[in-house]
């Protein structure tokens, strides 16, 4: 019930995802990252949690993604209600997904990424984010949020929308992971959260709190 992107930027080693869905609470439930280990998202009819942590901690051990997921879901009796992707940090994706998600569902490996959906309007839905994605200038977060905007263009989650996510990961800044667990237009309501974000006061502060690079930042005085 849910479609994600999950990508590297090559540019910069930003990683980063994005979810969308029908249900309440997309972020909170599918998105996992890691900046030294890479990205999930964990998702289905009968989503687990665990999975997305699980997949992050064998890729962090040494796993690559597709490795990673095998490990994860084949002990799991109920991974045929369940889908995952992971991205590591060295560009490998991987991806399962169980026979009892309902269709269309699937996903989608590219370049730099993979795209992953159940309870789609069709298959087409998972390469127009891909192709969005390519395509896009911008950010990391601005080029996820296309994706996620021609998910839906092409029909997107089959019962419509109701929440949304965003989460980036960069070694010179601190996560950002910007979440609408309910609204009537997620999508719009994502774009002006992170608009609000990556402005202002807000985004002065966040260039002076803790970020892997510099775990030591305090304000300016």
């Amino acid at each position: 019930m849910t479609f994600s992107i999950l990508v590297q930027d090559a540019e910069t080693g930003a990683i980063g995802g994005a979810a969308a869905t029908g249900s309440l609470c997309v972020g909170g439930w599918v998105l996992r990252g890691d900046i030294d280990a890479g990205m999930s998202a964990s998702q289905g009819a009968a989503p687990s949690t665990f999975w997305g942590e699980d997949v992050l901690r064998a890729m962090r051990d040494g796993a690559s993604a597709t490795e990673a997921v095998a490990r994860v879901t084949a002990p799991d009796s109920g991974r045929e209600w369940r889908q995952l992707a992971s991205l590591d940090l060295a560009g490998g994706t991987g991806a399962f997904t169980g026979k009892h998600n309902e269709p269309a569902r699937g996903s989608h490996v590219f370049s730099g990424g993979i795209a992953a959906g159940n309870v789609l309007s069709g298959p087409s839905v998972l390469s127009a984010m891909a192709e969005a994605f390519a395509g896009a200038s911008g950010s990391i977060a601005e080029r996820l949020m296309a994706a996620l905007d021609a998910a839906e263009t092409s029909g997107g989650d089959s019962r419509g929308l109701m929440s949304a996510a965003l989460l980036v990961l960069r070694r010179d800044a601190p996560p950002l992971n910007l979440r609408i667990d309910h609204a009537a237009a997620p999508l719009p309501a994502l774009r002006a959260l992170h608009d609000r974000t990556t402005s202002g006061d807000y985004h002065d502060w966040t260039t002076q709190v803790p970020c892997p690079d510099a775990p030591e930042r305090r304000l300016r005085d």
